[in-house]
């Protein structure tokens, strides 16, 4: 087979690695909507009002629906759940809304049966449909397992000939956390579990002549849920089975900040590559919040822009494993790249002066009193300054990157480096004996460069593009360098004008300002997150222009403050497990199941943690998204019952039936007897 066919064959899940093509799919009709095939990418969420609770369940409808929301889901964990969509979806109707409904199940297949003939989509878990969970590892052989297969068969195919005969569609949604028994001692906590616990249920489907489905690979580490996604993809055309509809998430994502950086991650390593037909972002917020993050993704693969120019050439050799993270390999200049964790850079170019005061936006804050520097953990390890010269002590850990003739004059003081061109650097001019930064795009990789770079122990790239599908150019110049055997770091630019996300007003957007600062959050995630989930980078350096494409100064209230920015790169570090640097709580949205106020019990274990670096608190709402949707988390928070709280360490649960005013404190005293309590430190 020549490198080329390797190189298609291992890329199953991918038009292409250079140009942005939507992946061809069936369209599956959900009532008065389609997804898939030539539909746009469609938008929904999740309901958090008891199901019960009709009038309230309609009134949240209602308004998920005005804040975008094409399909609104409801749990139904048991017959009367799922009896009573019939009202809910009347209520709906007769005030005018035709919008889909998705009754959520979760262990009953009673309730889906019903439900299907109610609602126009049912979403099942092939983890809990046909298996209980009791953490057993099982021993099958070929003949027991496929005994299992024929179990499940018998459960499953009363629910597929339902939804055949009234046209209700599917969602054969597999949760990372919630793989059966039988599914992890067959071929363990894997991506490829997770895609086989999925086509079980789809072969069944299949041979029942039932194709009206929408797959999930859902996980809250977005690494997995992408590994998992492409590796569906990869199998389903292996296997020659449908090309169905995907439908993207990263369940559990969590709040603010966190909950966007993280969905961005994975949703938009997936949209990048042409993968994605729905969006739902899980936050631990009211739903209505969900559609405008959703819709703001969605809304940059719906412009033509998105189409790479110039286009690129497909790599011949592509060496990396999309279904398996490993790190780009790199020699280690200073303390970037190798087995460094990748570095954050700091842009202060656009400043009158660099002053101390410069840098307290960058975690680095100084005490005119104490006369000394405290560094946070999400402190910023270099900062570029351009023209600009500084003229203070600067603190121990911080490098500063300058113009070249800046730098020239600067020189003696420690921790200066020079920011290079290509002219400059091809041309011989004085380079620093240690750390020297070098401006690269695709267009720059010639064959001389290529061979500089090669013998260069010094030099660190900083990538940037101005394609407007920059992602996949920075992935194709990357490929490239390691086609070359090129080793030197690589840190990621991308610079933002001044556009928003494009929901100004919708619930949770409230003004332009806003908007453009969760442009900025959602863009540099997808961008430079989904390069940073296949291994590639050795640090991140994002700018807020504050000019648009024409040159026109924004208005003050849309400049980004340094805080901000800061705070994102460590977020993106953060969601693709590259760079530790605080608590990180995998909770989950909240639904008609939850059993306690996830919102505010979420900020009060996050006001008391949060300064834990490192550690993974789960913070679910009842026992279907427990221990096994926390999946990795270190310490979980589980709603039980009415008021009473299950606390576990891993997936173990040690106390069961806390009161929930008791509850946080001792999942405090937990970590605290684990010896991962640390006093918080007042700055």
């Amino acid at each position: 087979m020549s490198t080329l066919a390797q190189v298609q064959s291992q890329l199953r899940y991918c038009q292409s690695l250079t140009d942005y093509r939507r992946r061809p799919t069936r369209a599956v009709r959900v009532g008065p909507i389609a997804i898939g095939g030539d539909n746009p990418i469609r938008i929904q969420s999740m309901t958090t009002v008891d199901t019960m609770d009709t009038e309230g369940s309609i009134a949240q409808c209602i308004r998920m629906i005005e804040a975008g929301c094409e399909l609104v889901r409801i749990t139904a964990p048991s017959l009367k759940e799922a009896q009573n969509l019939e009202n809910i979806k009347a209520g709906l109707r007769a005030r005018g809304y035709d919008t889909p409904l998705v009754a959520d199940i979760h262990f009953t297949p009673n309730a889906a049966e019903l439900a299907a003939r109610i609602v126009e989509k049912v979403r099942i878990n092939p983890g809990n449909y046909a298996d209980k969970k009791k953490f057993e590892q099982i021993d099958y052989t070929d003949a027991s397992y496929e005994a299992e297969l024929e179990r499940i068969r018998q459960k499953f195919t009363p629910l597929v000939r339902i939804c055949k005969e009234h046209g209700t569609a599917m969602r054969i949604g597999t949760n990372h956390g919630s793989l059966s028994d039988r599914i992890l001692s067959r071929y363990g906590d894997t991506p490829l579990g997770m895609v086989e616990s999925a086509l079980e249920f789809i072969r069944i489907c299949e041979a029942e002549q039932f194709y009206d489905i929408v797959v999930s690979m859902k996980a809250s580490n977005p690494q997995v849920m992408v590994q998992a996604y492409r590796l569906l993809v990869a199998k389903l055309d292996e296997e020659g089975l449908q090309p169905y509809p995907l439908h993207l998430g990263v369940t559990e994502a969590g709040e603010g900040e966190d909950g966007r950086v993280k969905s961005a991650v994975g949703i938009g390593a997936l949209l990048e590559d042409g993968l994605g037909d729905t969006i739902r972002v899980s936050l631990t917020e009211e739903p209505e919040y969900e559609a405008p993050i959703a819709k703001a993704l969605a809304l940059r693969y719906e412009q033509p822009v998105r189409q790479a120019d110039p286009v690129r050439p497909e790599p011949e050799v592509y060496p990396l494993n999309p279904y398996q993270y490993h790190r780009r390999e790199t020699r280690q200049v200073l303390n970037i790249g190798g087995h460094q964790v990748p570095r954050v850079l700091a842009d202060l170019s656009a400043r009158e002066q660099i002053t101390p005061a410069s840098l307290f936006g960058w975690g680095l804050q100084y005490s005119v009193p104490l006369d000394k520097w405290t560094i946070t953990d999400q402190a910023a390890d270099y900062i570029f300054t351009g023209v600009l010269a500084v003229d203070f002590e600067i603190p121990g850990t911080l490098g500063v990157v300058q113009f070249h003739p800046v730098w020239q004059a600067q020189k003696h003081r420690p921790r200066h480096y020079p920011w290079l061109t290509i002219p400059q650097y091809i041309g011989g001019a004085e380079r620093h004996p240690e750390l020297n930064f070098l401006y690269v795009t695709y267009d720059d990789l010639t064959p001389e460069l290529a061979t500089a770079l090669r013998d260069d122990p010094t030099v660190v790239l900083v990538l940037d593009t101005y394609n407007p599908h920059g992602m996949a150019e920075q992935r194709r110049l990357i490929v490239e360098l390691m086609a070359q055997g090129i080793a030197a770091p690589v840190i990621l630019g991308r610079a933002y004008g001044p556009q928003g996300a494009g929901v100004a007003g919708q619930p949770g957007i409230a003004d332009a300002a806003a908007d453009r600062q969760l442009a900025l959050q959602l863009q540099a995630s997808t961008d430079l997150g989904a390069l940073l989930l296949d291994g590639l980078g050795d640090g991140l350096f994002i700018c807020a222009e504050n000019e648009d494409e024409d040159g026109n100064p924004a208005h003050p209230s849309l400049h980004v403050p340094d805080r901000f920015i800061c705070s994102l790169a460590f977020g993106i570090l953060q969601a693709t497990r590259t760079r530790i640097s605080k608590t990180e709580y995998i909770s989950c949205p909240s639904c008609g199941r939850t059993l306690f106020d996830l919102q505010e019990t979420t900020a009060r274990i996050r006001a008391r943690t949060q300064h834990l670096k490192g550690v993974k608190i789960g913070i679910m709402g009842c026992i279907v998204n427990g221990p096994g949707e926390m999946a990795d988390a270190d310490y979980g928070y589980v709603g039980v019952g009415v008021d009473k709280i299950a606390l576990y360490r891993g997936q173990n649960v040690v106390q069961k039936a806390v009161p929930t005013a008791q509850a946080v404190d001792a999942l405090i005293d937990l970590i605290k007897e684990d010896g991962a309590w640390v006093e918080p430190v007042l700055v």
